[in-house]
């Protein structure tokens, strides 16, 4: 633990170098809001924070830049919950009450948004479709031997599906079985629904509900989290070394160690690792700032910002509370 003067000061080092991306010196930092001591006490001060790991100093003259380890006490330590300003909360507002259409591409501009809000890196994961439940099923008749299954389900995902049938079905029977396939699928996943259904007791309708029970079940074969990531270009401007922005691209490129990175970070129970922490060596000079997305109380997708450690971090924080939120509670309306 820090006393409270060290605290103060790093506190201060922290913010002057998210904000310049300059090494701090004594001088300036002894003017900060609660630290209000002499140049010479910083010196000594920040000299010690350096022994415990806190600060590193990149060259002899410079002044003094946090480590992985002075971000993590800084974050932890934040004394107050960060807020977006009024203007990105009402660009928030404004996106999610007029974000309609396919899943897929909410989520994409969701990402956008998100980049937007932080100048960082986004990603956005979207839910598997088994993890979701169906929350309505119709079978509408499209000829006399061709219908289509509609399934919407809990993530706001649609899935369609072009039945051919071997007899002609009329309306009467079709409309029997989406009664049927309601009963037997509504609330359920699609690897929770019966393999064998109660028979109705009308034989070709049976033959349409088994037809589309495997229809329905064939939507979770090879299913994966989709994964959006926006501002990507961002972090060209966020790193001095080309070799840094290479590594951090082409590991943004690549969709399951995003995914697996997420994750990871939230099974922790970590809202934010920082540079190491989250274990994968090419994005060792970034940060991860995550949150679930959860529809009645189940994570259902995960949003957060990647940037420098350097990031702002009270912002980041802020806004991916704001996006998870809103997104989880657009989900939920469908």
């Amino acid at each position: 633990m820090l006393d409270e003067r060290k605290a103060a000061i790093l506190r201060a080092v922290v913010q002057e170098y998210i904000e310049t991306a300059q090494p701090v010196g004594s001088t300036h930092i002894a003017s900060a809001p609660g630290v209000r001591v002499s140049s010479a006490t910083v010196r000594n001060e920040m000299a010690v924070l350096e022994q415990e790991g806190y600060l590193a100093q990149p060259h002899t003259s410079a002044g003094r830049v946090p480590t992985d380890k002075g971000y993590r006490f800084f974050v932890d330590h934040l004394t107050e919950p960060g807020r977006l300003d009024d203007a990105r909360r009402t660009r928030v507002g404004d996106f999610f009450s007029s974000a309609h259409g396919a899943l897929e591409q909410m989520l994409f501009d969701t990402s956008r948004l998100l980049a937007g809000l932080t100048d960082y890196a986004s990603v956005v994961v979207g839910p598997t479709p088994e993890a979701a439940v169906v929350r309505s099923v119709q079978v509408v008749g499209l000829s006399s031997r061709m219908a289509m299954l509609v399934i919407v389900l809990s993530n706001g995902h649609v899935e369609h599906h072009t039945l051919e049938l071997d007899d002609e079905i009329g309306e009467s029977v079709l409309s029997g079985a989406t009664a049927h396939l309601t009963t037997i699928s509504v609330g359920r996943t699609l690897m929770a629904l019966p393999i064998d259904p109660a028979a109705s007791g009308n034989e070709r309708l049976d033959g349409i509900v088994d037809t589309c029970l495997a229809a329905m079940r064939s939507a979770t074969a090879g299913a994966s989290s989709s994964v959006h990531v926006g501002g990507a270009a961002a972090m060209a401007n966020a790193f001095d070394a080309v070799d840094v922005v290479r590594s951090v691209l082409g590991t943004l490129e690549q969709q399951y160690v995003v995914v697996s990175l997420v994750r990871d970070v939230l099974d922790r129970g970590l809202s934010v690792a920082i540079g190491g922490e989250h274990g994968v060596e090419p994005l060792a000079a970034c940060s991860v700032v995550v949150a679930p997305v959860q529809v009645d109380g189940e994570n259902l997708g995960t949003v957060g910002v990647l940037g420098p450690t350097r990031m702002n971090y009270p912002r980041a924080l802020a806004a991916v509370e704001v996006v998870s939120d809103r997104l989880g509670r657009r989900l939920a309306e469908g």
